[in-house]
């Protein structure tokens, strides 16, 4: 019997109404299983952020979650544009949203730079017309 934990979360691209359910829905498990407040508001941002740029930035994409005694792993994989300039994307308050999407109050430029900041580990791996993986792990 394994020590882990796996959860998946599908992701659908532009779709407002859902976006942050699967945080919601992970943010719920962790409190129910004990994890501390400070662990789960660090996942729970990291998801969110995540969750959002896929919503905005891409055609959605999947959510991997894996939960050890030691950690938690969220792999976020989309199938979007991929990022141009990585270095850029980083900086706070960097976005290339719409004005369509800021005016749903999205798109701030601060998605990626909150992930890093939360996340006790993250790498970004993209591939221009192919897509992205982002890869958090946040100690227990």
């Amino acid at each position: 019997m394994s020590d882990k934990l796996r959860f998946h979360y599908e992701v659908s691209g532009e779709d407002f109404t859902r976006a942050g359910e699967a945080s919601s829905d992970l943010k719920a498990k962790l409190k129910l299983m004990g994890a501390s407040p400070e662990v789960v508001r660090k996942v729970a941002i990291c998801m969110y952020e995540g969750e959002i740029n896929m919503v905005i930035h891409a055609c959605g994409g999947v959510i991997d979650v894996t939960i050890s005694p030691a950690d938690i792993l969220l792999e976020l994989k989309d199938v979007g544009p991929g990022i141009p300039d990585i270095e850029k994307a980083m900086q706070e308050g960097y976005s290339t949203a719409s004005e369509n999407i800021r005016s749903l109050g999205f798109g701030a430029g601060m998605g990626l730079s909150n992930m890093k900041k939360y996340s006790d580990e993250m790498k970004i791996d993209t591939v221009l017309g192919v897509g992205t993986t982002v890869t958090m792990r946040i100690n227990m």
